[in-house]
């Protein structure tokens, strides 16, 4: 059987049943005064590339295992707060943690940035609230409130982030129902993450990025070859951070990849990513 086709009949056979959507905001989204923002559409460009934009009823969706192990782990696709890659940045993603016996839960949070100046406003308010009903709603789901990781790519890897550094900073009327006085993931998993450095100085990170000796465990992916705000320095900025404080932490830095590689087939090392996140959490308990 062909690597390709072998993959996709795994997936397949490792998913339970139909995913499930749930939204986020049953009353409607916070937005500031005056957001306008056209209807929900998915762009086209003949690459191949499925990307969604206009997205202002953010919604959760669960990709459950045949045999899950408990832990979950919550997607943000990238694309630049202004679009999601929702395919090969997302619902592969999930596809493959079903493989681990994981639970996906795919993040369709709010894209195109309200605010230029603080671009993750609204997807943080969103990835905040996505953890809270997962944790309320675990045993639903056969999920354990204390093994739910996040995972994200490029502008979704700064999510990744900044849910893990700032999970509890609130800028929205929480809900007890909905939401948690510690929505903080168990561990962070940010794939060439976006905007943790400036494009004057790649080699430091911005003040926002500060790690607590309270900060979960971390494994990062990027490509030595991203560049500008995207660079690979940031990652390796951050792992400092993590190791200055003896916190647990993985750093993988491939050579050749660029940026946006996600769950493409380049005939890269970086295309086996996955794999080694995958060896990483077996390796930290979660696929116990």
């Amino acid at each position: 059987m062909k690597p390709i086709l072998f993959a996709l009949t795994l997936a397949v056979a490792a998913q339970a049943a139909e995913p499930i959507t749930i939204k986020l905001w049953p009353q409607g989204a916070p937005e500031k005064p005056g957001v306008k923002i056209g209807p929900e559409e998915e762009l086209q460009k003949g690459d191949g590339i499925k990307r969604v934009t206009n997205v202002t009823d953010p919604t959760i969706t669960i990709y459950k295992p045949e045999n899950a192990n408990g832990t979950s782990v919550l997607v943000c696709p990238g694309g630049g707060y202004g679009i999601l890659a929702i395919e090969h940045e997302g619902t592969k993603v999930c596809e493959y943690l079903n493989t681990l016996g994981v639970t996906g839960v795919l993040l369709k949070y709010r894209v195109p940035k309200r605010d230029p100046t603080d671009p993750s406003r609204e997807p943080l308010q969103d990835a905040q609230r996505a953890i809270g009903i997962l944790r309320h709603r675990a045993p639903e789901f056969s999920l354990k409130a204390d093994r739910i990781g996040i995972l994200g790519f490029s502008a979704g890897g700064h999510l990744t982030v900044m849910t893990t550094l700032h999970a509890n900073d609130r800028t929205y009327p929480q809900d007890a129902a909905l939401d948690v006085p510690d929505a903080t993931p168990n561990f962070s998993i940010p794939v060439y993450p976006a905007y943790l450095v400036s494009k004057e100085d790649t080699f430091t990170l911005l003040p926002e990025i500060k790690v607590t000796d309270k900060s979960p465990p971390m494994c990062l992916i990027h490509a030595h070859d991203d560049k500008g705000v995207t660079s690979a320095s940031s990652s390796a900025l951050l792992y400092l951070e993590y190791k200055k404080l003896n916190l647990p932490a993985e750093l993988h830095i491939y050579a050749k990849g660029g940026h946006g590689f996600g769950m493409k087939e380049s005939g890269l090392p970086t295309a086996a990513w996955h794999i080694r996140v995958g060896e990483w959490m077996k390796a930290m308990g979660w696929l116990e």
